[in-house]
């Protein structure tokens, strides 16, 4: 069973950027594709971005393409998101989870199928 623990988040105005981290603890995280998953003020839950276990296929919904980044250092058992030209629509509470479905073999993915255990999550705030 593995434990995640998401930090970074902030308040940043507009067009700032913010770097969020997850440390996973427990067995064989190699293994596990990873993912960051959203959830907005009075919205549902909304995957941002995903992983493969090696970190050579990653995935973004459209509307953060070009603008957040997604790696994973395995030998520090760490996720990473960076967000650059951030927005105000990008404020939410950000959690990492783990991934079910293969980002190396699918692209899209459903917030109610394909997503593992969680973090506590990471308060991201961006507003002038």
């Amino acid at each position: 069973e593995v434990l995640l623990v998401e930090s970074g988040g902030g308040v940043v105005q507009p067009g700032g950027s913010l770097t969020l981290l997850c440390i996973i603890a427990g067995p064989n995280f190699d293994d596990h594709a990873m993912g960051w998953i959203r959830q907005a003020p009075g919205k549902g839950l909304e995957w941002v971005s995903t992983i493969n276990t090696n970190g050579d296929s990653a995935h973004y919904i459209s509307s953060v393409e070009g603008r957040f980044t997604i790696s994973r250092d395995n030998a520090k058992n760490t996720v990473y998101l960076q967000m650059l030209h951030l927005k105000p629509e990008d404020t939410a509470v950000y959690y990492c989870a783990t991934v079910l479905r293969d980002p190396t073999l699918y692209s899209d993915f459903d917030i109610a199928r394909d997503f593992g255990r969680r973090g506590q999550g990471t308060q991201v705030t961006v507003s002038s």
